[in-house]
């Protein structure tokens, strides 16, 4: 399965701690969630101004965690 969708590159990709969701950080300064069953892409976080180079979740996967090279540290519901 591909998933598309970023319009520059993917530099990190995070499970969900259930396996349900896949996360992915990009140098576009996106963060995008998607079904790891279909691909489909299910939300997507915009808020940072530079690359995103890390993204994971939270361990009950409620929340995620990006960090960018505008120098902050984002935490989304």
């Amino acid at each position: 399965q591909t998933l598309e969708g970023h319009s520059d590159s993917v530099h990190s990709v995070a499970f969900s701690h259930d396996s349900t969701r896949l996360a992915s950080a990009s140098h576009d300064g996106t963060v995008r969630i998607w079904d790891a069953r279909s691909g489909a892409c299910l939300q997507k976080l915009e808020g940072h101004s530079e690359w995103v180079r890390s993204v994971t979740f939270s361990y009950d996967s409620m929340r995620l965690v990006s960090a960018s090279d505008d120098n902050t540290v984002k935490i989304w519901d």
